[in-house]
């Protein structure tokens, strides 16, 4: 990981923006886990990768997004410049425009129903994207949109080690299923990274989507995936209903969630905010498995 710091996104804005070099910077509250994030004055934001395998998400973003936004109804980053590797940073960084909205919680919205209902009225418009020159899905954005198989041997191996707390047979069944099918029908472009901490709320609904960094196309049962990370028994009805897809991706879009929420569980100390997250969902997942 690189070390980010104020003083050096600083440094690195004098040197090749000078013309911005007087406004405001300063972290914004939830950064995320594979890039750091800066206020840049009211309008902008800057965006820079914390680890070389994340450095690709820059250009995926500057030449894509700007092809999204006219064709989504709710807004996205628009990259408004792209800086350069340094000795002290080697890797690509962007500028974007700032969107104004809260990261989602239960709290900040609404109704859940009505959530479900707009988060799945935005992929559908993300689905209907022409794909045909798209990234495919791969090493570059961690598999999202391709085969699910490539996280089999983690996946088992986390099962294994939980014996004990979990009844190993029905997560092996759902596993498995998540396995058992592939995607037939022409790619899609997919968000890649469909999570609270992408979702922005502002007087109860969605109002824009960020971090578009592990985007393709390919299958699209990995942005499903909030259906069991956050819906409750009746909003997911009304999601996966709304997504209107076959019941195997379904099958895999619930090994996507597994997979997520195994290794959150175990990889991280247990007690932790990201560890109890990753137990809730397995058993949302088992629960709603065991209703089917």
């Amino acid at each position: 990981m690189i070390e980010i710091t104020v003083d050096l996104v600083r440094r690195l804005i004098e040197s090749q923006f000078p013309e911005w070099k007087h406004l405001d910077l300063r972290p914004v509250e939830k950064s995320g886990h594979d890039n750091r994030t800066y206020r840049l004055g009211s309008e902008m934001t800057v965006r820079l990768p914390c680890h070389e395998r994340y450095a690709s998400a820059v250009e995926k973003e500057w030449t894509w997004l700007p092809v999204f936004k006219p064709l989504l109804s709710l807004p996205i980053p628009v990259p408004v410049a792209k800086g350069e590797p340094t000795d002290e940073y080697p890797l690509p960084w962007s500028i974007n425009r700032w969107i104004d909205g809260a990261t989602v919680t239960y709290e900040n919205i609404r109704d859940l129903n009505e959530f479900a209902e707009d988060l799945a009225s935005f992929l559908k418009e993300l689905e209907a994207i022409d794909a045909s020159r798209g990234i495919p899905a791969g090493v570059q954005n961690f598999h999202r949109g391709g085969s699910l198989a490539v996280y089999d041997q983690d996946t088992r191996s986390i099962i294994e080690t939980l014996s004990g707390q979990y009844d190993q047979k029905s997560l092996t069944e759902i596993w498995e299923l998540s396995l058992a099918t592939r995607y037939l029908s022409a790619p899609v472009w997919l968000h890649g990274d469909v999570a609270v901490g992408n979702l922005l709320v502002r007087e109860g609904r969605l109002c824009g989507v960020i971090d578009f960094g592990t985007m393709g196309v390919g299958d699209p049962s990995s942005d499903l995936v909030m259906a069991w990370n956050f819906f409750d028994d009746a909003s997911r009805e009304t999601f996966l209903n709304l997504m209107n897809f076959d019941e195997d991706t379904v099958h895999r879009a619930r090994g996507w969630a597994l997979w997520k929420a195994l290794i959150t569980y175990a990889w991280n100390e247990k007690g932790t905010e990201a560890s109890n997250w990753g137990k809730h969902v397995t058993d949302t997942i088992i629960r709603d498995y065991k209703r089917q």
